[in-house]
């Protein structure tokens, strides 16, 4: 996928193929690089985004939407903030369906372009996931593509995961189980410092304030844990990976991860965009079955554009 994802060629292997992207919560990234990876493939986009401006405001059901726009579609990436709706839309879609995020529960494709990056950025320090040390920090209760990612490293073996976070904010007991039953070392701080002394990537996170039943609630939990170079520099081993599966918040009263950091060569929070691309294409490939036909259709670009991967 890499040199069409890098526009150094371009395939139509998707030509004629419509791509349903159906965002009932705002995106920005999920939504624009899913529709993105379909229109490198030679596919065209249909977008619905946000409830009001679809039936299911004026009260149509799951079932009902699913069964007609499946039927303009040959794939659906759905987003929506209830826990459990994707599993419901695609019961009843008659073409398959790729969970873009449902709710605080998971979002699995952030999870694969995230194991991607991290394969990535560790090979290149001579390591695998396989004893891979990870510090996952911030919310980690409704951060839903913590969940996804502690679900995928968990198929790895001695993983170490140190768990940074409020208590209130722990990661859920299901997925800390989970992982300590596959055979993996768990450890939970409130401290960062602490926490990220001894990790190859700091996965950090915002607070899901809109997962919090009101504002001020979620207020008490933005800018306690701040990572900036000087906490960097101090506190990590000098080539430990900065992740963010975005947005960061970069408001004065959060600030998880600032902007000083955007020099720092380990900051890989755009690499992993990037990546969110080549994943998503490699997806579609593979669920429409094209991924041996993509080169038959294969030529070069009629512009110039600098190589970004």
């Amino acid at each position: 996928m890499q040199p069409f994802a890098n526009r150094e060629c371009v395939t139509r292997v998707l030509e004629g193929a419509i791509l349903g992207n159906m965002f009932f919560e705002p995106s920005t990234r999920t939504r624009v690089s899913f529709g993105c990876a379909w229109n490198l493939l030679g596919g065209e986009v249909r977008e619905t985004a946000e409830i009001k401006t679809s039936a299911i405001a004026k009260g149509e059901s799951f079932y009902d939407t699913a069964r007609v726009l499946s039927g303009y579609s040959d794939v659906i990436v759905m987003r929506h903030q209830t826990e459990g709706s994707v599993e419901e839309f695609a019961s009843a879609s008659r073409v398959p369906v790729i969970n873009g995020g449902d709710g605080s529960n998971e979002h699995p494709s952030q999870a694969l372009l995230d194991l991607y990056t991290i394969r990535k950025e560790v090979s290149d320090l001579g390591k695998g996931v396989d004893n891979l040390r990870i510090a996952l920090i911030g919310d980690l209760r409704f951060g839903r593509a913590v969940h996804s990612l502690c679900r995928l490293l968990s198929l790895y073996d001695s993983v170490h995961f140190t768990l940074v976070s409020p208590p209130e904010l722990s990661l859920g007991e299901e997925y800390v189980k989970a992982i300590q039953e596959a055979g993996h070392e768990v450890v939970e701080s409130t401290d960062l410092h602490d926490g990220i002394s001894h990790a190859d990537i700091l996965y950090v996170t915002r607070t899901q304030e809109e997962r919090f039943p009101n504002q001020k609630e979620a207020e008490k939990y933005k800018g306690l844990f701040r990572l900036n170079q000087s906490i960097y520099t101090e506190y990590c081993e000098p080539n430990t990976v900065i992740m963010h599966p975005l947005p960061r918040d970069s408001r004065g009263n959060a600030n998880e991860l600032d902007n000083d950091l955007n020099e720092n060569p380990n900051l890989a929070i755009f690499r992993q965009t990037d990546n969110g691309v080549l994943i998503r294409m490699a997806l579609f490939s593979l669920i429409l079955d094209v991924a041996d036909n993509i080169q038959e259709s294969a030529k070069d670009v009629g512009w110039y554009t600098a190589k970004r991967f």
